[in-house]
């Protein structure tokens, strides 16, 4: 729909223009920096870095209802920046041109509200938010999509030039960081950390399948990202792990996003999803506190941040009740099935607290919780999801697992509404799958099959059958006819079907 074709009083607003003034800030001493460079980490003192808009005042000169009517809007446009995550223009890149931004197709991914026989068995009405269905098929390609327009519009203004992009990862974010610079090379390459053997074949697939080069490092998530900080301190390279400000400003359209679908109204809605490298969490909290700022939505709703046992930093350190007690401990993890957040010191805590601190804050109580499950629970409750109409990962089963024990410890009350993040497509972490099924996860993940929850293909070839198709060598005429017969008897009386 062209820009003419809108009401006359909206048509300002749908396109646009750079604005605003974005600074890094740090959240331990509050200096603040320009963003003409690359920057991670205070430079004075070391701690992790938010972006902030210091004229963030002249976005309040439009009411939220003229908010929400700009990005409803929006919708409506074919203009492909606008698309994806820069919907939001305003609150997610508001110093970059459009001109700058990589749009791949990520963002709006699908709310889907579970079955009601899934609904029965947790006990409470929820909905998946299907963030596989990105490009790279994680929720990574929001934040990426953010820091490489970033990068995309520091080449265009001569800032920077040849960037080489490197990151750690247990998968998802190698595969979007990949994908991403992919699109912008020769001028931007990609190099990629990944514990050896800690990755799924699928998810080693895709930065090797997007021309990264991609290294093993003996060790767990947390050792590569080790390597990757010493790597952007000491040398001439863009990080794009979630330590990237610009990756939580891009992850914030998922907040956006509930909060659209959802018009607007978060009163009496939980938000769940599970916490790694915390840098997702952080974003949610984000998000929501600027559309609330804004007056786009009147109520904060509740958010549930979810861990295995195998890796709980985050929900040991809020198991304290006192906050002035409070002391934040890395753990040394355990495998896990939800790989991605087998993370035992999430370089997003400093954020975590702070945003924590101040959404509890305008909300006017605890709005933010953490809760552990444990391995069994995960993947229960994956099999079950798919076994009702979704494709939820490891990782969406840890969320579901989440959602249950939240509303068995009143941290959500049962009539609540909950939309829960499944954060990748479960092709992703089919060999998980797979293992349950085979009963051969090795004891340290502590997971049992249920048998009611296993599947396996069956073999159809009755003994009588003395002819059968092979590769190259077809049946024909009564072989071929005796050979369906047989087959289709077989499957019917497996089936218990009844003769019309």
């Amino acid at each position: 729909m062209r820009v003419d074709q809108f009401p006359k009083d909206i048509q300002p607003y749908l396109i646009p223009g750079p604005g605003g003034d974005l600074i890094y800030r740090c959240l331990n001493c509050q200096k603040e920096f320009g963003i003409r460079h690359l920057l991670y980490t205070c430079p004075d003192c070391g701690h992790v870095l938010l972006l902030y808009d210091t004229d963030f005042e002249r976005l309040k000169k439009i009411s939220g209802l003229m908010w929400r009517r700009i990005f409803d809007y929006r919708r409506m446009l074919n203009i492909p920046a606008l698309n994806g995550i820069y919907r939001y223009h305003e609150l997610i890149g508001p110093v970059l041109p459009l001109g700058a931004a990589v749009w791949l197709g990520e963002g709006h991914t699908p709310v889907v509200e579970a079955n009601a026989r899934l609904q029965k068995k947790a006990g409470i009405r929820f909905y998946f938010k299907n963030d596989g269905q990105n490009p790279s098929a994680s929720f990574k390609d929001r934040g990426m999509a953010s820091a490489l327009s970033y990068i995309r519009y520091l080449l265009q203004q001569g800032y920077v030039s040849d960037v080489l992009a490197v990151c750690a990862s247990t998968g998802d974010t190698s595969a979007a960081a990949a994908l991403y610079a992919s699109f912008l090379h020769p001028d931007v390459k990609s190099a990629v950390l990944l514990p050896h053997k800690r990755v799924t074949p699928q998810q080693l697939s895709q930065p090797l399948g997007s021309g990264a080069m991609v290294f093993e490092v003996p060790g767990v998530f947390d050792d590569c990202m080790k390597i990757v900080e010493h790597l952007s301190e000491h040398y001439n390279v863009a990080l794009l792990n979630s330590k990237n400000a610009w990756r939580i400003l891009g992850q914030e359209s998922y907040s956006y996003e509930i909060a659209q679908g959802f018009e607007y109204d978060m009163a009496g809605k939980a938000v769940v999803a599970p916490v790694g490298n915390a840098g997702n969490i952080t974003a949610i909290m984000s998000g929501f506190l600027k559309f609330h700022d804004l007056g786009i939505i009147e109520d904060l709703p509740r958010i549930v941040g979810v861990q295995s046992e195998h890796a709980n930093p985050v929900y040991k350190y809020y198991l304290e009740p006192d906050p002035e007690k409070r002391c934040f401990e890395p753990v040394q993890v355990k495998p896990s099935v939800a790989q991605a957040a087998m993370i035992g010191n999430p370089v997003s805590m400093p954020r975590v607290i702070r945003l924590v601190e101040e959404y509890n804050r305008r909300a006017g109580r605890q709005k933010v919780f953490v809760e552990e499950v444990t391995e069994q629970q995960i993947m229960d409750w994956q099999l079950r999801a798919n076994r009702n109409g979704h494709v939820v990962c490891t990782h969406g089963g840890e969320c579901l697992a989440g959602l249950v024990a939240a509303k068995k410890s009143g941290k959500i009350a049962p009539d609540e509404t909950a939309i829960l993040d499944s954060t990748a497509h479960a092709l992703k972490f089919a060999d998980f799958q797979q293992m349950y099924f085979d009963d051969n996860f090795p004891a340290e993940y502590g997971i049992i099959p249920r048998d009611e929850l296993v599947n396996a293909p069956e073999l159809v070839c009755p003994d009588d059958l003395d002819k059968v198709p092979r590769p190259g060598l077809p049946l024909s005429g009564g072989d071929l006819s005796r050979f369906v017969q047989r087959i289709a008897e077989d499957i019917a009386m497996r089936l218990d079907l009844k003769k019309v």
